[in-house]
């Protein structure tokens, strides 16, 4: 098998790997929990939760900026990460404000299904990428979250929303439960 193969298949657990967490996560919060705040974020526990799933709504938007960006030239790239570097502060206030929001939407009983949705489009689209593609990277804005890198691969894309889980995981504070 060669290395992107490799690289395919453990990408694909970990797809796996979070779906089936974050259902067993859906099913054992207590009603008393929902509404209480996470660890070392402004969130409620369910804010987060959708937080944790927005990652993945935003990494689906990633994979096909990357596909773009990734076949042009570095400039372009370079200069949109750049305007993006530059809008940070903004985006801080929208991501916190609009996890908040959508969370009402996007609520205990719709994540599920959405995060599902998401996986799936996300196995398929794995399936289809070439070694090729997996070589193709981007400038990214780089202060917008601390696992973006100045320069990412479409490899880093796919690994980046369960970063942003793991990361997210440790500071709910449900069931007691928390990853070490």
């Amino acid at each position: 098998m060669s290395q992107p193969q490799m690289g395919r298949a453990a990408l694909d657990a970990d797809l796996e790997r979070v779906r089936r967490d974050f259902h067993r996560l859906l099913a054992t919060t207590r009603e008393d929990e929902w509404a209480a705040p996470s660890d070392g974020t402004r969130w409620t526990n369910e804010e987060l939760l959708f937080h944790m799933v927005f990652g993945y709504m935003i990494a689906q938007k990633l994979l096909v900026l990357v596909r773009l960006f990734g076949r042009l030239p570095a400039g372009p790239s370079r200069a949109y990460a750049g305007l993006l570097n530059a809008t940070t502060r903004p985006f801080d206030v929208i991501n916190f404000y609009g996890s908040r929001v959508a969370a009402k939407v996007y609520n205990r009983r719709r994540m599920g299904p959405e995060l599902d949705r998401m996986i799936a489009s996300m196995q398929r689209s794995l399936r289809r990428a070439t070694d090729a593609d997996f070589a193709r990277g981007m400038h990214y804005p780089n202060r917008w979250d601390p696992y973006f890198s100045e320069y990412m691969t479409l490899a880093d894309i796919y690994r980046y929303p369960g970063q942003h889980y793991d990361h997210h995981r440790n500071q709910l504070t449900v069931n007691g439960i928390r990853q070490s």
